[in-house]
This record gives C-alpha cells, structure tokens and sequence, in this order.
C-alpha cells in the first residue's frame, strides 16, 4: 500500500489512450473508497472504471470487445479465478496490466498476485516509504483492527487506507495489529 500501484496503473492507461488504442479500466466493487466505478491514485489522479463484483463480471465486460488493453486495479480481492482469467486474455492478444498487492498484513503472500507475477513477461514491484524509519517499504502494517464479520472475526482482506495501515520495511513491520 502506498507505493503507487494505483498510479502506475494509471500512467500506463493514460499512454494507451494517447497512442489510441481501445482500453478498459476494471475494478473491484469492494473497493468503493473513492466512489464507485473510479479508480485513483493517492495523489489524486483518477480515472473512470467498470466495477465488477467477480472475475466472471470482469471477464463478460471485456471479452470480444476489441481492447487493446485491459487495466485492472486492486487485483488481489478478485482472487484466484483471475489467474486463467488473465492468461485467456493474453492469449487472445489483450495486453493486460494488473495492479494490486502481493503481500497481506500479515505478511503472507496475496493471492492471486503472487501467481499472477509468476507467469507475466513483466512484473514491476513498487515500494512505499517506512512511517517508522523511512527506507523503502515492501509491507503494510495493520494500525487498527479490522471491522468484525458475523462470526465476531476481523476482516483478513480488510478494505482501508491510512486510517487502518502504515506501510513498513522489513525491519519495522511486526505483522500484527499494532503501531
């Protein structure tokens, strides 16, 4: 969190609509932070985008549309599905950049990010600034408890921003739900 995935993203987007080519934006619907059907950046770039509950929503908006792009931001709440969702996307010549987390709070590997990088020509991991010492910052650190589900169980994939967590280097990330 907070190494400008979201903006990178973005960036790339705003190439592919420069050069003219036919590009869809996809989100997550558990991501409503900024609104529904947007997706920003921290800085405040942003950019129209279909909301989709599910990898199948995702794949239905996408397929046979022509795109030459399709963008998908906050990947890691799609799950595993995404991963033959993506290469059957590839494979039928849309290039596809995925913006999300690799790593949970708790300092367990995200999926489906993880086997997403496993199989791309390209992978570009970003990192955020420590709040603690400020050297690069591969971790988010949980600073609050998550909401509490019907079970009286937090949240793992808890939807936040710096209300809820500090990104963290190595040395200062502790995995659990304190500062």
């Amino acid at each position: 969190m907070f190494a400008g995935k979201s903006e990178e993203l973005l960036r790339r987007v705003r190439r592919a609509r420069i050069a003219g080519l036919e590009v869809e934006v996809v989100s997550h619907a558990l991501d409503d932070r900024r609104g529904a059907g947007l997706v920003s950046s921290h800085s405040g770039l942003s950019v129209p985008s279909r909301s989709v509950p599910d990898v199948a929503s995702l794949v239905a908006g996408v397929e046979g549309r022509g795109l030459d792009l399709v963008a998908i931001d906050e990947a890691q709440f799609f799950g595993s599905d995404l991963v033959p969702a993506v290469d059957g996307l590839v494979a039928d010549g849309v290039t596809v950049v995925v913006s999300g987390l690799c790593v949970m709070f708790d300092g367990r590997p995200f999926e489906p990010l993880p086997a997403l990088m496993a199989i791309a020509e390209d992978v570009v991991k970003l990192t955020a600034v420590c709040a603690v010492c400020g050297e690069d910052a591969a971790f988010h650190q949980r600073i609050a408890e998550a909401p509490t589900g019907d079970a009286g169980v937090p949240a793992p994939a808890h939807v936040g921003g710096i209300e809820s967590y500090q990104a963290r280097c190595r040395r200062h990330f502790t995995g659990t739900a304190r500062a």
